[in-house]
């Protein structure tokens, strides 16, 4: 069922209301909060009526109204308004990334202390590759009598090589002929069917060859593995004690316990919703220890078909247009980095015109 006008402002001011001060919030509240012209008694009866639709949670019987997933969920897709960046914040999240790192997983970490910093939220930034990545070529070089260099491509265009030596001499025609049997054999295979794939080849090879294709392939299964490998950086755990939902130690233990051991279960590769960020309210998430927590995400491009995502972890009662705002600048950052080796002098090129909130 559709909700009027009046019921979507007094939902937007119940929710805005209860992020800014972690209290039910009752008629009055509400009448001041949207600008309402009307009887508190009427905004009581929509109150009802949302908390009735299941907009709305009264958590106990004289007290004022607090939003539920729903009506988060509802607020996220359809009544919150853009956050514009100050230029403060801009200006700072510019010069934590364009700090000078010996290497980007510095860099992403450092982004991670950032946002908590700025959220006072725990945060979290990840790589990720592809969910299925396969080899695309092999080539095998030589370079002296008894050694080779094996080059290996996958299909989202990571190359790698290493140097093998030998007990016995080997020719260029030999290695020409074993790298079109690992083309022929051996690519467009996730890593789990590499060595299947092995286990059938070798009644049939000699067992020299099988020696050597045995080498290049368990060197292929190494760079499917490293590709996707999922690094997690945590930052900022302890915030989560700031905020009233986790001042009980029962209530926040398992949530720092998942995020200590920077294990945050399944997490989408890219973002899903459209927008720059992706928002998972409370029981949306599929880990149990987030159930009635928030998170929020954005995706970053890190080339090569390598992605990742930047977030904060926190009560749902959370101001989700300031995040996701900051959240996609730094992503934008990442994204910028990854791509161009650093960020432009200026910083980072901004599509909207910031203003002081």
């Amino acid at each position: 069922m559709e909700l009027s006008d009046r019921k979507k402002k007094i939902l937007r001011a119940v929710i805005e209301c209860y992020v800014q001060n972690a209290e039910p919030v009752g008629s009055k509240a509400v009448a001041q909060w949207a600008g309402l012209d009307v009887s508190p008694a009427t905004i009581r009866n929509d109150m009802a009526d949302l908390e009735e639709q299941g907009y709305l949670e009264q958590p106990h019987t004289s007290a004022g109204r607090i939003p539920s997933a729903k009506g988060y969920r509802l607020y996220v897709n359809e009544l919150m308004e853009d956050y514009k960046l100050s230029i403060q914040e801009t200006e700072r999240i510019n010069e934590a990334l364009r700090g000078k790192m010996s290497a980007l997983d510095k860099v992403i970490d450092e982004a991670g202390r950032v946002v908590a910093k700025l959220t006072q939220y725990p945060a979290f930034a990840l790589t990720a590759a592809p969910e299925r990545v396969t080899i695309r070529r092999f080539d095998l070089l030589a370079v002296e009598e008894s050694s080779f260099i094996a080059v290996v491509m996958t299909d989202t265009n990571v190359v790698r090589n290493k140097l093998f030596k030998l007990e016995s001499p080997t020719s260029q025609p030999q290695l020409q002929m074993l790298g079109t049997l690992l083309n022929t054999g051996f690519t467009g295979l996730p890593l789990s069917e590499l060595a299947p794939a092995l286990e059938k080849v070798a009644p049939h090879a000699a067992p020299e060859a099988y020696e050597l294709i045995q080498l290049v392939v368990e060197f292929g299964a190494e760079v499917l593995e490293e590709l996707a490998r999922r690094d997690i950086h945590t930052a900022g755990i302890a915030n989560l004690l700031e905020h009233p939902e986790y001042k009980s130690l029962e209530k926040a233990q398992p949530l720092m316990s998942l995020l200590s051991e920077a294990d945050l279960g399944p997490l989408p590769a890219t973002v899903s919703s459209g927008g720059p960020t992706d928002i998972v309210i409370g029981p949306e998430n599929v880990n149990e220890a987030l159930k009635d927590s928030s998170v929020i995400m954005a995706s970053y491009d890190l080339g090569d078909g390598m992605k990742g995502l930047i977030g904060v972890v926190g009560p749902t009662r959370m101001d989700y247009a300031k995040i996701s705002a900051r959240l996609a600048y730094v992503a934008q950052g990442l994204s910028w980095i990854a791509g161009q080796g650093g960020l432009p002098p200026g910083g980072l090129p901004d599509e909207h015109d910031t203003k002081e909130a």
